[in-house]
């Protein structure tokens, strides 16, 4: 059985982050996944991509039930904007 850790919001931010950056950054960011969701299960490292990250996080979820998750939005610097411009990260 797996034990539980608990982590603030932006640990598991971090944790994603750095996984991204390290493992997975080079293998999504092609232009045919820009503005696409890849969700993080910061647990196992083991990642998911689709538009909004719904279908994503659903398959997931299968394999690792208790997982915490995190989405990024390829290639930019923030999942959503609300009234505003989303900004293009500089990989």
């Amino acid at each position: 059985m797996q034990s539980l850790i608990l982590l603030n919001s932006e640990e598991v931010a971090r944790r994603a982050e750095n996984l991204y950056d390290e493992r997975i950054r080079q293998e999504v960011e092609r232009e045919e996944n820009m503005g696409k969701m890849v969700i993080i299960d910061i647990e196992t490292g083991e990642y998911a991509m689709d538009k909004t990250g719904l279908e994503a996080v659903k398959h997931l979820r299968e394999k690792n039930p208790n997982g915490r998750f995190f989405g990024i939005r390829i290639g930019y610097k923030a999942a959503a904007a609300i009234g505003g411009v989303m900004e293009r990260s500089k990989a």
